[in-house]
């Protein structure tokens, strides 16, 4: 079976190997504050900030989901309020989670195929954090490079942001947020169980002033830790064991993010000339990592079906276009062959009567 799914989606072939390896190296049974372990760790985050091209000044933590970066945000960085600029399921999922730990955090909801608009977001004084979603699973949406730019140039708020389908397949404007944090089952191509948090040394400041540590998972033991490559609780070894594998055979991000660019505007054409009408109209906010193909009920469940008695599995709808879209996944691990024989099935679907 060809998975499209968008998360968690297809691994790269190479984890069959890396996970023998694993097994025979050892790591798999060391203690997390020994040597060889803190070797592994040190190992898989300097690789992968320079694969990802992360700053110098901004860390590297792994924790064991993007949902539980939810709860570290709200715990550590938010004083009172955070105020979230959401047009989809998951940013709205986020808001909802941390209003249960500071209940005074609000939204603010903007559609699909426009922009948020930055004096709306800077408008609200009180709020201590500022949450974004860089591209939004739910309904392949993406907030584009300049719009973070513009907005670090009118706020000096903590910015944080939710990168989890799109974090290792295309470029992040780094220094225009503090804490951009990603699970890794979409594309960083391993599997689930594992998030990825970087942050800026203004969020390291903003932490120490609420000085918060009363949580296993608070960010300030968190970065305690990190700091002599140790984790504060028995981690995933192997799921960083395999980011550190996976990120040393990868190409820097920037070569990445150019195949994946194009990729995606090979398929948005694709799908026009076909006959598929994309979910989102407004290609300024389209997706690079997540296409949402929109249609009628009936129509886009035939498509899945028909597409799974071939060996290809799509993406469901999420959230309110669950029964009227499907999705694409257009992660670094999917091949240009897995990909054309998607597009041939779904050529010979549009061109079938009935």
């Amino acid at each position: 079976m060809i998975t499209f799914y968008p998360g968690p989606s297809k691994v790269y072939p190479e984890i069959e190997h890396y996970l023998s390896d694993a097994f025979k190296s050892g790591i798999l049974s060391v203690n997390h504050r020994s040597e060889p372990f803190m070797k592994m760790l040190k190992e898989t985050i300097e690789m992968m900030k320079t694969k990802l091209e992360i700053p110098a000044e901004y860390e590297i933590y792994f924790c064991s989901s993007a949902t539980e970066c939810w709860e570290i945000i709200a715990q550590s960085l938010v004083e009172t309020k955070s105020l979230h600029v959401f047009n989809g399921a998951f940013g709205e999922k986020w808001m909802e989670y941390t209003q249960k730990i500071k209940p005074a955090s609000n939204g603010l909801f903007f559609d699909l195929n426009v922009l948020p608009e930055i004096s709306d977001i800077i408008a609200d004084q009180d709020c201590d954090v500022i949450c974004l979603t860089h591209n939004e699973t739910s309904n392949g949406t993406a907030l584009p490079d300049f719009f973070f730019e513009n907005l670090r140039k009118q706020t000096q708020k903590v910015i944080t942001v939710d990168a989890t389908s799109s974090m290792a397949g295309v470029t992040f404007p780094w220094a225009s947020a503090d804490v951009w944090y990603a699970s890794v089952q979409k594309c960083f191509g391993l599997p689930a169980g594992l998030s990825v948090v970087v942050v800026s040394p203004k969020a390291v400041q903003q932490a120490e002033k609420i000085g918060e540590r009363d949580h296993y998972n608070s960010l300030l033991f968190v970065r305690d830790n990190f700091l002599k490559y140790q984790t504060p609780y028995t981690p995933n070894a192997l799921g960083i064991y395999l980011a550190g594998r996976v990120m040393d055979q990868v190409e820097i991000l920037s070569e990445i993010s150019v195949q994946i660019k194009e990729r995606a505007k090979s398929w948005y054409q694709f799908l026009s000339e076909s006959g598929f009408d994309v979910l989102v109209e407004n290609e300024e906010v389209r997706s690079d990592t997540v296409i949402a193909v929109s249609g009628e009920k009936q129509e886009i469940a035939s498509i899945k079906k028909a597409a799974k008695e071939n060996g290809i599995l799509l993406g469901n709808g999420y959230g309110s276009w669950k029964e009227t879209s499907f999705r694409i996944a257009n992660f670094p691990a999917i091949t240009l062959d897995e990909i054309n024989q998607l597009k041939v099935f779904l050529k010979t679907y549009s061109e079938t009567p009935g």
